[in-house]
């Protein structure tokens, strides 16, 4: 029986950046079962899923020489994955506003929060504490439980939850900030 080889971040990321069918195609097996599982918990229909998984490794393929091997390969994989389940989400609710505005016949509401994107909320998780800002994404973004944080983190389930409680205080502020900006200006 022969054993699989295991490639090098380095030896995927070089194949890819040479546009190397080959490495591609070991790239996309390697981390595909993560990025599918990721995208799995924010839907339930497979095709949609697999549609967006193909979508974000688009853009991984198409960014990949800008990848400079700090941080995980992964994680570079995951947020640009994640960019593309955003992107899908948030064309999915303008084509819900769509139907809305056609099925009323009368214009809707839209709040400063409404227009917020993906990016911006991002950016504000950013401006937390590390520790709470970690948690809220593994928890709210990726999907991981308490105790899969915890264990990831080495951290309690109850301190994985008390992160997560101020995260959300403190974005529930930063949000509230950007509304009053937003109807002020």
């Amino acid at each position: 029986m022969l054993k699989k080889r295991t490639y090098t971040d380095e030896e995927l990321v070089k194949g890819c950046v040479a546009n190397d069918r080959f490495w591609q195609e070991q790239f996309y097996r390697r981390f595909f079962p993560v990025m599918m599982e990721m995208c799995l918990r924010r839907t339930d229909d497979r095709d949609e899923a697999m549609s967006i998984v193909n979508n974000g490794f688009m853009r991984v393929f198409k960014k990949i020489h800008l990848y400079s091997f700090k941080g995980s390969l992964e994680g570079w994989v995951r947020r640009l994955v994640w960019h593309s389940l955003a992107d899908y989400f948030r064309d999915q609710q303008k084509y819900i506003h769509f139907l809305v505005f056609e099925d009323r016949d009368e214009p809707v509401q839209a709040s400063p929060t409404s227009q917020l994107y993906a990016e911006d909320i991002l950016r504000m998780v950013d401006t937390l504490p590390p520790a709470s800002a970690e948690v809220f994404k593994l928890y709210a973004i990726e999907g991981y439980s308490h105790a899969e944080i915890g264990e990831k983190l080495g951290i309690s389930d109850g301190t994985s939850k008390w992160h997560l409680a101020t995260a959300r205080q403190k974005l529930k502020q930063l949000i509230h900030q950007h509304d009053l900006r937003s109807y002020a200006g």
